[in-house]
């Protein structure tokens, strides 16, 4: 079963590098957010794969790329 993600047991889990895939994908099942910060906050954000929503919001962009490039 999936735990809650509390933030007073984890502090800052994007820093956690165990939590990356081959060191630049955000991996976190535990974490239900879909855009955090990166473990450098001055880099921007970043997404987290192991959220659905994620997905959808990558389906989205390429998608609308595609629109926008097949009729302009």
């Amino acid at each position: 079963m999936k735990t809650r993600f509390n933030p007073d047991n984890l502090r800052r889990p994007e820093t956690n590098p165990s939590h990356y895939k081959w060191g630049i994908f955000y991996f976190n099942p535990d974490d239900p957010r879909v855009i955090l910060p990166k473990r450098a906050q001055w880099m921007g954000w970043t997404l987290n794969f192991a959220n659905l929503w994620t997905y959808v919001i990558l389906g989205a962009f390429i998608t609308l790329a595609l629109l926008i490039g097949y009729y302009s």
